[in-house]
């Protein structure tokens, strides 16, 4: 594997291109080319264009083709891979029965207060071995990448303590090195209260702040904080603090803002200049007004609204009022236990009126500008990395119309080939 690849006779090449995050109209812009072909050398794109000109212009560099591999994809739709820019894919334990409490009537945060969803996967999780989360991290990379997903966001959270916070970044950190799937750690300290901290939240923030953060960021396990900005959870002043001290650590900010209650986690988002906030549900009008104005992606995910059957975020108010969007999955044991990009898609389309070029843009460059990777991945441009998907079909429009359904047929990593549904899924080198 040289990270050599030439595609040609693209149907087309959706190359989504641009270097940072689309804003408002800019995300209906695929930039699309038809008999496109691509041009990866050594990892990284290095043309891109109509097949016959990057065909005439090979031939007139007389350039040595004997080390690139080839696709010929007549018939088929190129895009950029996909960015899935948060999920909480390590942790141990599931929360089957949760979801049968929720059919019958149970709220997600009822469960919650009374010892269940968040914290029960806190138990498990802090039982399990690194070897054991390893084990189940790569099963679930490796459906990941299936379905086409390159780069993934995985965070922390399911410790609330410093040993198994630390566990799972670890855990992240060598999934990173192993997979062939990219792995972006955030730490995610601040996802519940422990039950020994409850009525003391601010004390648990001092902890965090004072015992485990400085940790994290000297070992480099993360390169993002995050918080779960909510009622009854953590307040925006106990999000400020937190946040305001990770970044004086040199962590990137996120936010879990304002998914049940309208508490200001939108504005917060605005206030501190965090690369996304994320679920957005019950977000204000004002909120969504600072995100667009501070340059704050607003990643929404449409699965949790669907398995916790709550209204969906405002995808096209957003959109309107000139902010970023990306979608992303939020798997995790829980609120949604899905990886599945194509319910996604198919979610955020005929649910929130986000039209489908929007969303492929917010699945691809949008979701890299989430992680601050719009320079380097999120589209097919000269000088990015070469992470490309090859569909069954000839058009983008069937990742959606072929209803949850996976539509990828090969994906290709920093230019090799490394999965190929026709040759029985993941190829391992």
């Amino acid at each position: 594997m040289n990270g050599n690849m030439i595609i040609k006779n693209a149907a087309e090449l959706v190359t989504c291109s641009g270097f940072n995050a689309k804003k408002g109209k800019e995300m209906a812009e695929l930039h699309i080319i038809h008999d496109g072909a691509v041009v990866v050398k050594e990892g990284r794109i290095a043309a891109v264009g109509k097949t016959k000109e990057i065909l005439t212009e090979i031939e007139k560099s007389r350039h040595d083709l004997t080390s690139f591999d080839a696709i010929d994809a007549a018939n088929k739709a190129v895009l950029p891979g996909f960015v899935d820019s948060h999920t909480h894919f390590v942790f141990g334990g599931y929360r089957a029965e949760e979801f049968s409490w929720r059919l019958r009537g149970d709220t997600y945060m009822e469960i919650m207060q009374r010892g269940g969803g968040i914290i029960n996967t806190v138990e498990s999780t802090r039982r399990a071995t690194e070897a054991e989360l390893m084990k189940s991290g790569i099963k679930r990379l490796d459906s990941m990448l299936s379905i086409g997903v390159t780069t993934v966001e995985g965070k922390s959270g399911y410790g609330l303590d410093k040993d198994t916070e630390i566990k799972q970044l670890a855990v992240m950190v060598h999934l990173n090195n192993v997979h062939y799937v990219d792995v972006v750690r955030t730490f995610l300290g601040a996802h519940a209260v422990p039950q020994n901290y409850k009525g003391k939240e601010d004390a648990f923030i001092d902890y965090l702040i004072e015992e485990v953060m400085p940790d994290v960021a000297e070992r480099n396990l993360a390169e993002f904080c995050d918080v779960f900005c909510e009622k009854n959870v953590f307040s925006v002043d106990q999000s400020r603090r937190l946040l305001s001290r990770a970044k004086k650590l040199g962590l990137k900010l996120k936010l879990h803002a304002d998914e049940i209650v309208q508490i200001g986690g939108a504005e917060l988002a605005a206030e501190l200049g965090a690369v996304s906030a994320d679920h957005l549900l019950q977000a204000s009008d004002e909120g969504i007004r600072r995100m667009s104005e501070s340059g704050v992606v607003a990643t929404l995910l449409p699965g949790t609204a669907f398995s916790l059957k709550e209204p969906y975020a405002r995808g096209r108010f957003i959109i309107d009022n000139n902010c970023a969007v990306a979608l992303a999955t939020d798997f995790n044991p829980g609120s949604c236990f899905s990886e599945s990009i194509p319910l996604i898609f198919a979610l955020a389309t005929l649910y929130m009126d986000i039209t489908i070029e929007e969303a492929v843009t917010a699945l691809t460059l949008n979701g890299a500008a989430a992680l601050d990777r719009a320079d380097t991945i999120g589209s097919i441009d000269v000088g990015k990395m070469g992470d490309i998907i090859v569909l069954e079909y000839p058009s983008y429009k069937f990742i959606p119309y072929h209803l949850g359904v996976s539509t990828v047929e090969k994906v290709i990593k920093a230019g090799n080939l490394i999965y190929d549904k026709e040759k029985g899924g993941i190829i391992h080198c």
